[in-house]
């Protein structure tokens, strides 16, 4: 595969005045919200998913900050390569901070879906809300019955009658839909299944308090519930105007693969700023820790997994500045096997440093003293998530076959 000349992996001044300013924010007021963030999480048990208190009180903080919406272009003003350094940041509290900036999946996704492909009325009623931090969202594609890793075989049904599109189907692992304040669906469903497989698909905007939109139960991972939940949905008879449709009938396949491109990029940007918080977790736990006879950071096999964890990181992080400045020069498709490289990548990456991490803490790495467990759950499932590593090894090993040669010895 060969490279793209001339990429600057540099962020921009703006993109270093915003990160020197948000790493201030996290030091000053994110890190010390996550004990009260927690607290409230505890306090009224995993079936309530309310937004804590701190969260609000913070997303005003950020906005007078200038520290909002800043993975959109059209609203921040930086590239792709300027949001890494500033997302990955944020991925050191990612129950807190991703959100308190506006910048949480599922809704930056849905956001760029309605800022690149929604009608003026589409985004009056719903982008605004969204980039105001006023509401949430979801996004239903995944379903239980089929093998979602592959789009095409989505399985709910959307047809139209008349003025309206009449919905059925089950959906599960639909990120947001927990959180009282999701008001909007964003579904993907079939309106054709006669037509070419890649035009079969539709996404529809359906709004939360729909008849017959009902979410059946949030779905932990690894036994965790996270407070805006992912959810098993069920559509039934659900009945919206056919002018909620997204772009076009048939667009959904297309809509689905530029929503994800940006999206898995995001994802593993955060995911190497919880790399990093376990790697600082690890070495001042080795460093106060004493074991036979000298403090753990004393062991040549600790020494060892902290470099290893250090090249792990700084390999990573580069993949994810390259496929993040190839977006920004030639767009989410030229991109697209690098953004593979960086979803394969960056989870396993972040998954073994995590473990050293837990290793280094031991029976304390396993509970809730320490972040580590729930931070271990969640970079296990992100290698499931927006694609398993199954499909983008295949994405990658197509790309490398179908590549021309630049030199042929």
């Amino acid at each position: 595969m060969q490279e793209i000349a001339g990429l600057q992996l540099t962020p921009s001044p703006k993109a270093q005045e915003m990160r020197a300013k948000l790493v201030d924010f996290m030091n000053d007021e994110v890190f010390p919200a996550e004990e009260a963030y927690h607290a409230y999480r505890v306090e009224k048990g995993q079936d309530d998913h309310t937004l804590p208190p701190a969260v609000e009180e913070l997303k005003t903080k950020a906005k007078a900050l200038g520290l909002w919406n800043l993975f959109l272009p059209s609203e921040s003003g930086i590239s792709q390569l300027d949001y890494a350094s500033l997302a990955e940041v944020t991925g050191w509290s990612l129950e807190i901070a991703p959100e308190v900036l506006n910048c949480q999946a599922p809704d930056t996704g849905n956001m760029e879906l309605l800022h690149l492909f929604g009608t003026d009325e589409q985004k009056k009623q719903w982008l605004e809300p969204l980039l105001a931090g006023e509401i949430r969202s979801a996004f239903a594609m995944t379903e239980k019955n089929v093998a979602s890793s592959d789009a095409t075989n989505i399985e709910t049904s959307m047809v139209r009658d008349g003025d309206e599109y009449v919905i059925n189907g089950r959906k599960w692992w639909t990120s947001g839909a927990a959180d009282p304040r999701c008001k909007l669906f964003i579904v993907m469903g079939k309106t054709d299944p006669s037509a070419a497989k890649h035009t079969q698909q539709s996404m529809i905007l359906v709004p939360r308090d729909t008849p017959g939109l009902t979410i059946v139960r949030d779905v932990p991972v690894f036994g965790r519930h996270d407070q805006h939940g992912h959810c098993e949905v069920l559509f039934e008879d659900v009945r919206v105007p056919v002018s909620n449709i997204l772009s076009e009938e048939g667009s959904g396949f297309a809509l689905a693969q530029a929503r994800l491109g940006p999206g898995r990029i995001h994802h593993c940007m955060r995911a190497l700023g919880a790399a990093e918080r376990a790697l600082q977790l690890m070495v001042d736990r080795v460093q106060s820790r004493v074991a036979f006879g000298k403090p753990l950071a004393e062991q040549g096999m600790i020494q060892r997994d902290i470099a290893e964890s250090r090249l792990e990181i700084e390999q990573a992080r580069l993949i994810c500045q390259h496929a993040s400045a190839i977006i920004d020069a030639k767009g989410n498709k030229a991109a697209a096997p690098y953004v593979s490289m960086a979803k394969v990548t960056v989870p396993r990456i972040t998954l073994a440093v995590i473990d050293r991490a837990i290793q280094a803490h031991g029976g304390m790495g396993v509970s809730d003293d320490v972040p580590l467990a729930a931070m271990y759950g969640w970079h296990r499932a992100m290698r499931i998530f927006d694609g398993p590593d199954e499909v983008h090894l295949r994405t990658i090993g197509k790309t490398e076959l179908s590549a021309a040669q630049e030199l042929r010895p």
